[in-house]
């Protein structure tokens, strides 16, 4: 007989993901158990695993927001605005909001300690960095419009930008501010689009971006 309030909306979906991310960081990623999150939140575990076919997708829940942030960046842009620029206007949008996929959220810095501290979360990232990047250049072979590199720009920007996140992810877990390093993380940012620019993708007028 299912327990309490066990259901298969969202309701049910959310009260899975905050009793998860509670006890995830209270007492460490790897010490709790599936059965444990679903004991302290009323479901079963079948209900839990039902949600989120991974445990390490009851922490890192926002692969479906960032595939939708990919897509809108590549079908949703003005005309006459090609895809670096689009991406690179979505990227500096997240992180001028401080949103947690910007990587200079504070609220995000005990969740940046978490993932540090456990194995399966820094291995389940990487799956989803290679999730992302096999999308956008799914998204990009669909795109008439575009002209260059289908797969380099795609692995450069994946791999780019979880670059710039790895790195302002330590300076804000050994004791840095996120305002204090803010300018910096633009910059880097503004440098991979440069580089994305220079190095695989043509320009607005179809011809191959020079370096300079």
């Amino acid at each position: 007989m299912p327990r309490t309030g066990e259901r298969g909306g969202p309701q049910t979906r959310a009260r899975i993901l905050d009793v998860a991310r509670r006890l995830f960081l209270e007492r460490g990623f790897d010490a709790v158990t599936v059965a444990e999150v679903a004991r302290e939140a009323g479901v079963s575990s079948v209900t839990v695993f039902k949600h989120f076919p991974r445990k390490e997708d009851l922490f890192l829940d926002r692969e479906v927001d960032a595939v939708e942030l990919l897509r809108s960046a590549v079908r949703d842009r003005a005309p006459g605005v090609d895809v670096p620029a689009s991406l690179r206007e979505t990227t500096l949008r997240l992180v001028d909001a401080r949103h947690p996929l910007s990587g200079v959220d504070a609220r995000s810095i005990p969740f940046l300690r978490t993932v540090a501290a456990s194995p399966a979360l820094v291995a389940r990232a990487r799956e989803i960095a290679s999730d992302l990047q096999r999308i956008l250049a799914e998204e990009l072979e669909r795109d008439p419009t575009f002209e260059g590199d289908r797969t380099l720009l795609a692995a450069f920007f994946v791999a780019g930008y979880r670059a710039v996140l790895v790195e302002t992810a330590g300076r804000l877990i050994a004791g840095e501010s996120p305002s204090a390093l803010l300018d910096d993380h633009r910059a880097r940012f503004e440098r991979l689009f440069v580089a994305l620019r220079s190095g695989v993708a043509p320009d607005r007028g179809g011809r191959e971006a020079s370096a300079g």
